[in-house]
C-alpha cells in the first residue's frame, strides 16, 4: 500500500456541517432579494431537493460546472417564490463553505497518521478547483495533500474512472497499491473498485448496510482506516 485517496463531503467533512453551509448560503440568498418574510428552512429543503436531484442525473458522466448545477437548483427554487438569486451566488457559496465547514473530528489526526508512514494522500472528489481549494485552506487542512484530484480536472464525475485513474497517475503508484475512503457506495466504492483500487465506506452511523456488498472494508470512523492500511502494508 502506497496511496490513500479521501472524498471530502461526507468522508472528511460532516453533513451537518454541509447542511449548516446551505442554510446560511440561503440565507443571504433571502436577505439580498429582500425576502426574509419567507422560512429559509423550507426553502433549503427545496434547494437541496432540487440540487440532489441535478447532481444525481450527472453521476459518471461529463463535468459540468457545480456552480452552474447549483445556481441552476438555486434558481429553480427562487422562481416559484418569485425572488431574483444574486448574479455572485457562487461567491456567497464558497465564503460561506469556508465559515461553516466541519471536519470530522479524527480527519486531521488520521490524515497525520497516513503521512507519517510514508504514504502519498490525496483528494479525489466531485468539485470544482476554486470550491476545494478555498475550502481546504479555510479548514487548515490543504497542505496535508499531496494531490487533490476534482472533477473538474478529470473531466467526468465519479464513479467514471477517468478521476480515480488521474489520481492514480499523480501519486505515481498502481490502482492495486491504493486505497480510497468515501461516503457513497454507489459512487465511491464501486468506483475505486472498478479501476482496481481498495474501497473503504465511512458509514459511521450503518445507514448503508443494503450497500456495504460493493465496498470492501466499512468503518464507522475515519481513525479506523489507519489500521486497515496497517493491515494491507
Amino acid at each position: 500500500m502506497k496511496a490513500v485517496f479521501f472524498d471530502f463531503v461526507g468522508t472528511l467533512i460532516t453533513k451537518k456541517g454541509e447542511n449548516v453551509t446551505h442554510q446560511n448560503i440561503v440565507k443571504e440568498v433571502l436577505r439580498r432579494a429582500g425576502r426574509e418574510d419567507l422560512d429559509y428552512l423550507k426553502v433549503w429543503e427545496e434547494y437541496e431537493k432540487e440540487s440532489s436531484a441535478l447532481f444525481k442525473e450527472l453521476a459518471g458522466k461529463p463535468y459540468v460546472k457545480i456552480r452552474d448545477v447549483d445556481t441552476d437548483a438555486m434558481r429553480r427554487v427562487a422562481g416559484r417564490y418569485g425572488f431574483e438569486v444574486p448574479e455572485d451566488f457562487w461567491e456567497i457559496s464558497i465564503a460561506m463553505h469556508e465559515k461553516y465547514g466541519e471536519l470530522f473530528p479524527d480527519a486531521v489526526e488520521t490524515l497525520k497518521a497516513l503521512k507519517d508512514l510514508g504514504l502519498h494522500v490525496g483528494i479525489i472528489t466531485d468539485s470544482d478547483n476554486d470550491y476545494i481549494e478555498a475550502h481546504l485552506k479555510a479548514l487548515g487542512i490543504y497542505d496535508l495533500f499531496d494531490s487533490i484530484t476534482t472533477s473538474e480536472e478529470a473531466g467526468y464525475y465519479k464513479p467514471h474512472p477517468r478521476p480515480f485513474q488521474l489520481a492514480l497517475e499523480k501519486a505515481g503508484v498502481e490502482a492495486g497499491e491504493a486505497l480510497y475512503v468515501g461516503d457513497n457506495p454507489a459512487k465511491d466504492c464501486v468506483g475505486a473498485k472498478n479501476v482496481g483500487m481498495v474501497s473503504v465506506l465511512l458509514d459511521p452511523k450503518a445507514e448503508k448496510m443494503e450497500l456495504w456488498s460493493n465496498c470492501d472494508f466499512v468503518v464507522s470512523k475515519l481513525g479506523d482506516v489507519i489500521e486497515i492500511v496497517k493491515g494491507l502494508i
